[in-house]
């Protein structure tokens, strides 16, 4: 099984509002991305929160999603990662999980169709990092085999998992997509404009 795991722990200090509840198309941001999720060959879905967590929780209580609290948010998004690394290691099925698939929540075109193309790019590899590329720029999604789980909670908060990336180039898979979704990333009012004016996501 691979799991999802969505980081949504940032403050969003350039966008003044949470991303996850941004709305694109017609839906929020944390839906978009949950319900690509929930269509793909992931198994369970695990959204990382931490500031305004208890204000957002209840904003996507319905979700079909475990939610993980990240107290030590402000250490970046690698400190995210390592909680839920640490949370997926103590749930019933921890031994069957062969990997995660790491999402961040400014990223919200993502299709299930892509995700179901990296895992099966995953398990058919062999290989320890999937990450999709989008005219030769890399982006998200990205998957983490299982055996890296240590190197990630190892890592320098600092540098982030880029650090386990870069150690690994010749286990990491590229997977080629025409989806510039993986590429899009909203950390600002200008870019969340440009996004909906641009017709929004297209899956």
């Amino acid at each position: 099984m691979i799991a999802a795991v969505i980081l949504a722990a940032g403050e969003s200090s350039r966008m003044g509002s949470p991303k996850a509840l941004l709305p694109v198309g017609g839906e929020r941001f944390i839906d978009r991305i949950v319900r690509a999720l929930a269509a793909s060959k992931a198994g369970r879905i695990v959204v990382v929160l931490g500031h305004r967590a208890e204000e957002i929780r209840q904003q996507i209580r319905d979700l079909p999603v475990t939610i993980v609290i990240n107290e030590d948010y402000r250490l970046g998004q690698l400190s995210s990662l390592q909680a839920a690394v640490r949370e997926l290691q103590k749930f019933p099925e921890a031994a069957g999980i062969d990997a995660v698939l790491v999402h961040l929540v400014d990223h919200p075109c993502l299709s299930a169709a892509l995700v179901d193309r990296m895992i099966d790019a995953f398990y058919r590899s062999g290989k320890l990092i999937v990450v999709p590329c989008y005219r030769g720029r890399r982006g998200h999604p990205v998957i983490f085999a299982r055996a890296l789980f240590d190197e990630l909670l190892r890592a320098p908060l600092a540098v982030g998992a880029k650090a386990v990336v870069q150690a690994h180039p010749k286990e990491t898979l590229e997977i080629e997509t025409d989806e510039e979704g993986v590429a899009i990333d909203v950390d600002t009012p200008q870019e969340y404009q440009e996004l909906v004016e641009k017709t929004g996501c297209r899956n």
